[in-house]
């Protein structure tokens, strides 16, 4: 703390007055927050006190987590996200064998094994139909397809963009600057409802999929802007000694390039993640009803009219822990693969 703190005139006076506005901003913040809330009850006439009413909260967080999911099956959603919790941690550790085995089955086998637990319709399940999902489930569901998808077709879009095809070159440059120059409301709401006028009469199309075929054509566009910012990076040695090897144009990218563009990509990469996981509550305006949206319905309950605060309180903190997570977990990536510049001559 001297060194920090203290360590001359300015600094400690600096110190002092930012400390005692702290105290007076924050600790009504606390108080309301904590100190002074109410926390056990079933209804608002159990929020007796000046503080906050998480009593609220509490009567409804199935809803806030599940959405309109039927009661009796939300252990097909524990069950799904706990197989996927459990695969992220097998990967992210660095000690845990075979994550290419792990990598593969999260990719492949898992997204089918999802689909079956949340849809059903087999195996005797129940059939949940997609409006039914709703609350931070469908922000998953929406945030993991959109990252996941998006990924892989933004680095085809920057390679075909640095392409020597002119074709090829032309029609990622124009994808790019067209999906990049409209707002992602624009296109959930062309995807609800522009898009089925164009279909077939007596045709229809699942409005989640529909959102989230929106989802990751939007975000793969900018997903391709920061692969290529990461292979313009690559210094052109690295090309060259490539070519030298004989090696052909899909070896060079994916044994040489890429993995070198992907270590320095990491920030922009996560950054864009996390701009994705939160721009899943704007399908609020396709009639999707994520976390926020839920909240957004449950503070309008007569029952529970004037305590939206708390509710939004709730949901901030929800996003701020998955976001905050993911960036902590990037910092530790980037360590990890010693992406910054090196002295090496």
């Amino acid at each position: 703390m001297r060194k920090h703190l203290f360590n001359g005139p300015i600094n400690t006076i600096a110190t002092l007055v930012l400390g005692y506005f702290s105290i007076i901003f924050l600790w009504p913040v606390l108080d309301w927050s904590l100190l002074s809330a109410d926390w056990i009850g079933t209804t608002r006439n159990d929020c007796t006190s000046d503080g906050a009413c998480w009593v609220f909260i509490g009567q409804r967080l199935d809803q806030f987590l599940y959405g309109f999911y039927p009661e009796a099956e939300t252990w097909r959603l524990d069950t799904a996200f706990f197989i996927l919790a459990a695969l992220i941690a097998w990967l992210i550790i660095p000690s845990t064998p075979r994550k290419g085995w792990v990598a593969t089955f999260t990719l492949v086998i898992f997204p089918i094994i999802a689909f079956i637990l949340l849809s059903g319709g087999y195996f005797g399940l129940e059939t949940v139909e997609t409006h039914k999902w709703g609350g931070l489930s469908l922000t998953l569901v929406l945030a993991v397809v959109g990252i996941v998808a998006a990924l892989p077709f933004g680095v085809l879009l920057a390679l075909g963009r640095q392409s020597d095809m002119p074709i090829v070159r032309s029609l990622s440059v124009v994808y790019i600057e067209i999906w990049r120059g409209v707002p992602l409301i624009t296109v959930l709401f062309m995807a609800s409802v522009m898009l089925p006028l164009f279909f077939p009469e007596g045709m229809t199309f699942d409005k989640l999929l529909r959102a989230l075929i929106g989802i990751t054509l939007f975000q793969s566009a900018y997903m391709a802007e920061v692969v290529r910012g990461g292979l313009q990076a690559i210094p052109k040695g690295q090309y060259e000694a490539a070519d030298a090897l004989g090696l052909g144009y899909w070896q060079k990218m994916i044994m040489i390039i890429l993995p070198q563009a992907l270590k320095l990509m990491i920030p922009g990469i996560v950054n864009t993640f996390i701009a994705l996981f939160k721009d899943t509550s704007l399908v609020l305006i396709i009639g999707l009803f994520d976390l926020l949206a839920i909240m957004q319905a449950s503070a309008n309950d007569p029952n529970w009219i004037g305590f939206s605060t708390e509710g939004y309180v709730f949901v901030a903190l929800v996003f701020w822990v998955f976001c905050f997570g993911m960036s902590r977990y990037s910092m530790h990536l980037e360590k990890r693969l010693h992406t910054g510049h090196s002295n090496r001559a």
